[in-house]
């Protein structure tokens, strides 16, 4: 509480010429589309200079580990501006971000509070989505960095918080979920020295140790500058949150009388509007029908991508997209009339031939080879089947999304695309499904890297609350993926619950998470972030068994299933239909082994005492997609379908297979 006494201290009060000029842009933006249709000229240009003061302007995001309250903290955020929220997770627009509940793309959108205009900006907190946040902290000046109060800091909160420290920014600690039974005004302190602790060991400046501190419980929709779990009536909304953010935030420092430059950061496609640009503008003043180029950074200065004229102006307010005239510097906006410019790239004046640096992400630490579906099932759900339009789908997702990188694969139509994580990729190929696409895709492989003659691969720090029942199991697992513990200790305010953190190879966290759900009976939690690159520590250990091959094709049935149930867990259920290759179960042994899931009951003149409808076999493991990416080995295949996951040996033919067999598995 001591920074935020001081910080109050400091800033001191807003002077009445700004608080009226912010008062007048706040106005403008209630009525966008006849914004200067009323006023004569003179009249217009002085309300055109209020709306465009820097001063009341707030650049904000909020970041988080996933599932500490972000998306649930924006809901209330807009409603206590006056937005219209249609349903709960309203930021979440994304059809499988509302069915997974998690953040997969950033969001930017604009509230007003009091005579201020807060441009904030909703980040995801798993580890794969990192790239979102690198590329949209470059926007901002501030950030609300939200922690669970039970949980504590985690690993992609440190993630998220070097990036936001990078940048210079000054976050503020929201403590969030500390209506909690569990949660008491001496856990909140603890948590709050962790956070220190974590400030101080990522480099974090005097100005930055000395962040605000609140308090708030995003679910009932309240916060507080000091320790409480029942707020009193009148203070029970997001005031004190938005009131800290206009005092601790600073408004961008951006020049209105300098040329106009915007750096992309956000690129979405629209059927009628072409392309949208969404950035923050660097400096200047753009109005509709301006003329613009833009421009990008090469190895020799610069190089003009296109040029064109201003169609639409338009800014994000609450859940709708409004339009505007004009706009100023340190604003967030977006928009059309250009349809070449992707993330990274410069729009300005066409004057200014000087492009804005871009940011630098993270290496992408996984890759995974997708190709042309050429099963014998092939063709059947899909509409899309060529590889150039496998190709030409891959390239718009990399224009906009950066942390994706898209190559020419081993072999013809087919392409390499490198990401963060089998998350990451598990949504692009769901995406892809569900657009009508049929591909095969490869297991993922790790990208490793050679400096001074010795092999890195990149290395994740990780974190595990189990049941203590549970330890031994996951050490036992963890063990043969060459992970090594590096602190392990009692969950605080928790009975029988146990704390692990340790740091395990990318390769071996590759379909854990299923594995590690089964084994906790779904009571663990598994987080995730990358580490580092560092030495190979040596092949894995027994992570998997071996598997059940179809070598007959047709139509699965009730009898040939019954003989196979006692030789492992089968994926298939009677009346699916199969291939030779096709994998149809996991054997109990670590070998392979062939076997006929067609074969059906020889008939004779013998009547039996029991009839095939009497055959009873056990529910077979249905594997979702995150499972099939997880599961599969170097030499296996998924096939992915609208209607279907099916895993299927890379070589079909079994003669092909047995020659191919004493090759080196990864």
């Amino acid at each position: 509480m001591a920074g935020l006494l001081l910080r109050g201290l400091r800033s001191g009060a807003r002077t009445a010429f700004s608080s009226s000029l912010c008062s007048s842009r706040a106005l403008s933006f209630a009525s966008p589309f006849r914004r200067f249709s009323a006023a004569p000229a003179a009249a217009a240009a002085a309300a055109s200079a209020n709306a465009l003061d820097p001063s009341c302007l707030r650049n904000v995001a909020v970041i988080a580990h996933v599932d500490h309250g972000k998306t649930t903290l924006m809901d209330r955020l807009l409603r206590q501006c006056g937005a219209d929220i249609p349903h709960e997770r309203a930021m979440d627009s994304i059809s499988l971000e509302r069915e997974r509940g998690i953040t997969i793309a950033s969001k930017v959108t604009s509230i007003s509070w009091k005579n201020s205009e807060l441009n904030m900006v909703d980040t995801p907190g798993h580890a794969d989505f990192g790239g979102e946040v690198e590329r949209v902290v470059g926007m901002v000046e501030g950030a609300i960095l939200v922690v669970d109060a039970g949980e504590g800091p985690l690993a992609q909160t440190k993630f998220v918080l070097a990036k936001a420290l990078r940048y210079g920014l000054r976050p503020i600690l929201l403590l969030n979920k500390v209506d909690r039974p569990a949660v008491s005004e001496e856990t909140c302190n603890e948590v709050e020295s962790l956070v220190f602790d974590l400030f101080a060991n990522l480099g974090a400046t005097e100005e930055q140790l000395d962040f605000p501190v609140l308090y708030a419980s995003a679910k009932e929709g309240w916060a507080s500058l000091t320790f409480t779990k029942a707020p009193p009536d009148d203070a029970r909304n997001m005031s004190a949150l938005l009131d800290a953010i206009i005092k601790h935030v600073p408004p961008p420092s951006a020049s209105l009388d300098a040329p106009l430059q915007m750096l992309v950061s956000m690129m979405e496609r629209d059927f009628y509007l072409g392309r949208i640009l969404t950035g923050r503008i660097s400096s200047g003043i753009i109005h509709v029908g301006d003329k613009i180029h833009a421009l990008r950074n090469t190895e020799n200065g610069f190089e003009k991508i296109e040029e064109g004229k201003v169609t639409k102006l338009m800014k994000k307010k609450g859940t709708n997209m409004v339009m505007i005239d004009s706009a100023g510097a340190g604003d967030i906006i977006s928009l059309a009339g250009l349809a070449m410019p992707s993330i990274g790239h410069t729009v300005a004046n066409v004057e200014v031939m000087a492009a804005l640096p871009t940011v630098e992400l993270d290496p992408p630490t996984i890759s995974m080879t997708f190709g042309v579906n050429d099963s014998p099932l092939a063709g059947r759900d899909g509409t899309h089947l060529t590889g150039g339009k496998i190709g030409d789908r891959l390239m718009a997702e990399a224009e906009t999304n950066l942390a994706i990188n898209v190559l020419p694969g081993p072999l013809s139509d087919s392409y390499e695309v490198q990401g963060r994580g089998e998350l990451q990729l598990g949504i692009l190929i769901e995406n892809m499904r569900r657009e009508g696409f049929e591909l095969s895709v490869s297991p993922p492989r790790v990208m490793y890297k050679i400096e001074k003659g010795e092999k890195l691969e990149p290395i994740e720090e990780v974190t595990i609350e189990v049941n203590e029942e549970h330890v031994g199991l996951v050490m036992e697992a963890l063990s043969h993926r060459k992970a090594e513990v590096t602190d392990m200790g009692p969950v605080p305010g928790s009975i029988g619950r146990t704390r692990m953190s340790l740091t395990c190879p990318s390769r071996g966290l590759v379909g854990y998470r299923s594995v590690f759900s089964s084994d906790t009976r779904g009571t663990g939690f598994m987080h995730r972030a990358f580490l580092m690159y560092a030495k190979h520590r040596g092949s894995l250990g027994n992570v998997r068994k071996g598997v059940l091959i179809s070598v007959g094709h047709g139509l699965i049935t009730a009898h040939a299933l019954m003989s196979l149930e006692a030789r492992g867990t089968l994926f298939v259920a009677p009346g699916m239909e199969t291939y030779d290759g096709m994998i149809v179960g996991e054997h109990s042994r670590d070998s392979d082994l062939d076997v006929n899931p067609v074969r059906t009951k020889e008939l004779t003149n013998i009547r039996a005492p029991g009839k095939d409808e009497n055959v009873r076999l056990s529910p077979p493991r249905l594997m979702s997609l995150e499972e099939a990416i997880g599961y599969v080995a170097s030499d296996e295949l998924i096939e992915v379908t609208p209607k279907a996951v099916r895993l299927r040996k890379r070589y079909l033919d079994v003669n092909k297979r047995k020659m191919m067999r004493n090759r080196p598995k990864e």
